[in-house]
C-alpha cells in the first residue's frame, strides 16, 4: 500500500472533512501572499475530544517540478477543556505557477486532501 491509497479528497463544499485552501487565483513572482487552509469552511467539523482534527499540513508542487516542498504544519492539540479550531494563515511567496495541497488527520476518519492551483504573473 502507498500512503496516496489512504488520502481521500472531495469537493471541500461538500464534505466536512477535505481542507479548504484559500489563496489568490493569480500572485505577483517574488511578493508575498497570504494562505488560509481550514477544515469545515461549508459544513462544520466536530471540534470534540472524541472527534476532531489532529493537524494540517501545507505543501507547494511547482508546475514541472517532480517534489511537493513542506510550508507549514499546524498541529491542534486543545482537546478539552479548551478546543483549537483547525484554521491556519500563512504567508508564503513563489516564482513560478503550481498547486498548494493541504492534508489533514482526522481522528477518526483519516487523512483527507484539497488543494488549489496558483498562477504567477
Amino acid at each position: 500500500m502507498k500512503i496516496g491509497d489512504a488520502i481521500q479528497s472531495a469537493d471541500w463544499k461538500n464534505e466536512k472533512h477535505v481542507p479548504a485552501v484559500e489563496a489568490p487565483d493569480v500572485v505577483k513572482a517574488g511578493e508575498p501572499f497570504k494562505v488560509t487552509v481550514s477544515v469545515g469552511k461549508e459544513i462544520a467539523h466536530p471540534n470534540t475530544t472524541a472527534h476532531h482534527i489532529a493537524w494540517i499540513d501545507v505543501f507547494f508542487k511547482p508546475d514541472g517540478d517532480k517534489f511537493l516542498y513542506q510550508v507549514g504544519h499546524f498541529d491542534f492539540s486543545g482537546h478539552g477543556p479548551v478546543y483549537t479550531n483547525p484554521s491556519a494563515k500563512l504567508s508564503i511567496t513563489i516564482d513560478k505557477p503550481g498547486t498548494l495541497v493541504a492534508v489533514e488527520q482526522c481522528n477518526i476518519h483519516g487523512l483527507w486532501e484539497g488543494s488549489k492551483d496558483i498562477s504567477v504573473e
